[in-house]
């Protein structure tokens, strides 16, 4: 039985059949912005992508990369202060 969470109901708050695959797909409705959809249909049309689930599927793998190596970049600049400008501090000669 889902329970809800203080956000809400999750995916995880349903269990799965003992024969599910996890690496099968899930089928889910979401709303998107018209000039999003028509992007998305554009990009199959022009052959960029063979279908709108795999461009919206592609878009939202990119975006988690993206988040990935945001936090990781956070972390490093936790440990480590920000990057240091090589130039400004004498390390490295500008290419003129």
């Amino acid at each position: 039985m889902p329970t809800r969470e203080p956000g809400g109901l999750t995916w995880k708050s349903f269990p799965r059949p003992f024969w599910y695959d996890s690496g099968m797909t899930t089928k889910i409705a979401v709303s998107l912005p018209d000039e999003l959809v028509d992007a998305a249909r554009r990009a199959v049309t022009e052959g960029r992508s063979s279908s709108v689930s795999a461009f919206i599927a592609s878009a939202m793998a990119d975006k988690t990369r993206f988040d990935d190596l945001e936090a990781l970049l956070a972390d490093m600049a936790a440990e480590s202060g920000p990057p240091m400008n090589l130039i400004d501090a004498g390390h490295v000669k500008p290419l003129d």
